[in-house]
């Protein structure tokens, strides 16, 4: 049992969905997952390992930005053995052609976030997703004639920004959309050698300020959920 998480050693399985939101992992688990047990309810962060297609996979809630969601993957790299991580969760759009429910693979996280600054002083490191989770993801998604769009996004400590247009510069730049964890995810499981994706669905768009409905973000954004759960099952 670790600081935040109160499964039991095997509760947790060596593959791990990642929603930021809480009441989503309870959704996954309850929707997606085969006879679902809930091992964490700690600060209401629920945690759920069920099995998809034979597969023994647990989904937990992270919670918002970069600090909250290393405390999780933290504990279950070092406290639960997880081996392979995946975000799904929800991004902003920087880009007029990337639009709203749109699925976006993170091949890299650049961010506004100090976290790394610590770690690598007078230098920029570059989170990166695992190759191997990447390519499985993305030939699902053209196996199953799902549209997707892969690049760099921007994982950013704030939310609201006094700078409304700031996002210009990055989008000038390629970056694809906003978030708040991908580039954490990315440099902790390069540290400890475990694989990590982030894989988003666009729920607004700071160039059109179209957006989803709360609940359309916790319950409806299956699509993404649906590359996960294969990527992870695949053998």
């Amino acid at each position: 049992m670790s600081t935040h998480i109160e499964a039991k050693p095997g509760d947790i399985a060596e593959s791990v969905l990642l929603p930021g939101d809480p009441m989503r992992a309870k959704w996954i688990a309850e929707t997606f997952l085969e006879n679902p047990v809930c091992y964490n309810d700690v600060r209401a962060m629920l945690g759920y390992t069920g099995t998809y297609q034979g597969k023994r996979i647990s989904v937990q809630g992270t919670g918002m930005g970069i600090p909250s969601a290393l405390i999780y993957c933290h504990e279950l790299i070092n406290d639960y053995g997880v081996k392979n991580l995946i975000r799904v969760g929800t991004a902003g759009s920087y880009q007029k052609e990337v639009h709203l429910r749109d699925i976006v693979i993170a091949m890299a996280a650049s961010s506004t976030s100090g976290i790394n600054n610590s770690r690598f002083i007078n230098a920029d490191y570059s989170p990166t997703a695992n190759f191997e989770l990447f390519l499985k993801a993305a030939t699902y998604a053209k196996n199953n004639s799902i549209p997707i769009k892969a690049g760099n996004v921007l994982s950013s400590d704030e939310f609201y920004e006094d700078d409304f247009d700031s996002y210009k510069k990055w989008a000038e730049f390629g970056v694809l959309c906003v978030e708040m964890e991908a580039a954490g995810l990315y440099t902790i499981a390069a540290k400890y050698n475990v694989k990590a994706l982030a894989i988003l669905t666009i729920s607004d768009s700071l160039v059109t300020k179209e957006r989803t409905t709360s609940d359309e973000r916790e319950k409806t954004f299956s699509t993404m959920i649906e590359i996960a759960l294969h990527t992870l099952s695949d053998k």
